[in-house]
């Protein structure tokens, strides 16, 4: 079983592994990225609208 240094010795070394591979997305990715992220949030809007709508005509409240 290791030990807690163990664990954290092997949890910074992935870390910085991954780090290592990242890159800073450029302008053109990122922006592609904030209209995907936007366009989900807006749905997932319409959908909780469309269901609380549903609801109101349900209960009549």
């Amino acid at each position: 079983m290791a030990t807690t240094t163990e664990k954290l010795k092997n949890f910074f070394a992935e870390l910085r592994r991954v780090l290592l591979v990242t890159k800073k997305p450029g302008w053109k990715e990122f922006k592609m990225a904030a209209k995907i992220t936007g366009i989900g949030m807006i749905l997932i809007g319409l959908i909780g609208l469309v269901i609380r709508m549903i609801g109101y005509l349900i209960t009549g409240a």
